[in-house]
């Protein structure tokens, strides 16, 4: 090694210029939007692989799912390889940082070990995923769980609102769709998988501590709740004889925000609600919204899930209403791996930085790359928390910081 990485230019100055150039590639002049293999992924996949050429990865090519990866090498050509990845997909009228940032920092290590002439006894791979937002198509994560293995059967005959297949998206995309499942990784062939996302959430901000360690990825439960009451006229049913569905459609909404932070690190969300016969003038007489529950520990929540159920058949029937609660969606907790929260520990530390552990509310790539491997996450402080938002924000010096910190990660990964 030629010299320290605490001499190397600002990481974080220049993360923060590609950023800036892939926030430009967008498919609607004026926000950025970029969906899962539309033009602007495609361009940016083009200008992703031209930064991983400019950084000093021996190796960038495109998996037949439109996954861009960029491959370091190690003392010799063909280890094992330690992942840094995350996507480049978004929703739409996005913000700047929410998965790019990721794939940025996972570049700027390849160019920080290139500048200080270090070769490790792994390889390094950066990964820019494609398909995390699960905007265009019903399907998710399915660039990183082609890469895991696991990707979902159909995948590739899902079809976005305008009929387009993910088959003919891929194939005008410029891959081979039949050969999507030949991105799959051998497991020893992939050492760990390790992310850098903003927080999303305002914890880092109110503790005034620019990155923090990721012990887990929540579980999420999903329900749709209908309630049914009996419709009437606003102004001729008495109070006492009404059968109001959004009365006691509020009244479980209530319930939901006080049993969702018994726990300190579960939160419960009504985040969608259709009244009808939504009058101005009528009673509601039905009443059908969502239930979004999470926490890092599954059986935490899947108690939590269990009381909120309760408490809210309790209510309808105390009313006299009829409640049915039809379950969606339910995903695992991500534990992250324990050897790679204490490597981030002990990186913060080594900056002079107090290491501050909490879960992470939202899905990630990382989730996918668990079946592969052991998952590590840093999050970096994003100001008031927000998210899939253009007011989305984080600052050059906390984004330096966090690179700094994967750098000391990724030189001492595999010491023990």
């Amino acid at each position: 090694m030629t010299s320290s990485y605490r001499t190397l230019p600002t990481m974080g100055g220049r993360a923060m210029a590609r950023l800036a150039a892939l926030s430009a590639i967008t498919d609607e002049p004026g926000r950025l939007t970029r969906f899962y293999l539309s033009p602007a992924h495609r361009r940016a996949v083009e200008a992703v692989g031209a930064m991983m050429q400019e950084a000093g990865c021996d190796q960038v090519f495109m998996d037949d799912m439109g996954t861009v990866i960029g491959r370091y090498e190690g003392t010799t050509p063909g280890l094992p390889a330690l992942v840094i990845g995350s996507h480049i997909d978004t929703v739409r009228d996005a913000g700047s940082y929410d998965g790019t940032l990721g794939v940025v920092a996972g570049i700027g290590i390849v160019e920080s070990l290139r500048t200080v002439d270090l070769r490790l006894p792994f390889a390094v791979e950066v990964m820019a995923f494609g398909d995390e937002e699960n905007v265009r198509f019903p399907t998710n994560l399915s660039s990183s769980r082609a890469v895991a293995g696991t990707m979902t059967p159909g995948t590739l005959d899902a079809h976005d609102e305008d009929g387009i297949s993910v088959r003919e998206a891929l194939a005008a995309f410029g891959c081979d769709p039949e050969r999507a499942s030949a991105a799959a990784r051998r497991r020893e062939d992939v050492l760990a998988y390790v992310e850098i996302h903003i927080e999303q959430g305002p914890v880092l901000e109110a503790k005034n501590l620019p990155v923090g360690v990721v012990t887990a990825i929540n579980g999420a439960s999903r329900r749709r709740v209908t309630v049914e009451g009996e419709a009437g006229h606003a102004g001729t049913v008495p109070m006492s004889m009404r059968r109001d569905a959004l009365a006691c459609a509020a009244e479980i909404v209530g319930a939901v925000e006080r049993l969702g932070a018994v726990d300190a690190h579960t939160v419960a969300t009504v985040g969608r609600l259709v009244v009808h016969p939504n009058a101005v003038n009528v009673v509601p007489g039905r009443v059908g919204f969502t239930l979004d529950m999470r926490g890092p520990a599954d059986d935490v929540r899947e108690k939590m899930v269990e009381v909120i159920e309760t408490a809210a058949r309790a209510v309808a029937a105390r009313r006299g209403l009829e409640l049915t609660v039809e379950p969606f969606y339910d995903a695992p907790a991500c534990p992250c791996d324990e050897r790679i929260v204490t490597g981030f520990e002990r990186a913060i530390h080594r900056l002079g930085i107090t290491p501050y552990a909490l879960p992470s509310g939202a899905g990630h790539d990382a989730m996918a790359m668990a079946a592969l491997c052991p998952v590590g996450m840093l999050f970096v402080r994003c100001k008031g928390g927000i998210s899939h938002n253009p007011a989305e924000s984080v600052t050059e010096e906390d984004v330096d910081v966090a690179l700094r910190v994967l750098f000391e990660f990724v030189r001492d990964f595999g010491r023990g």
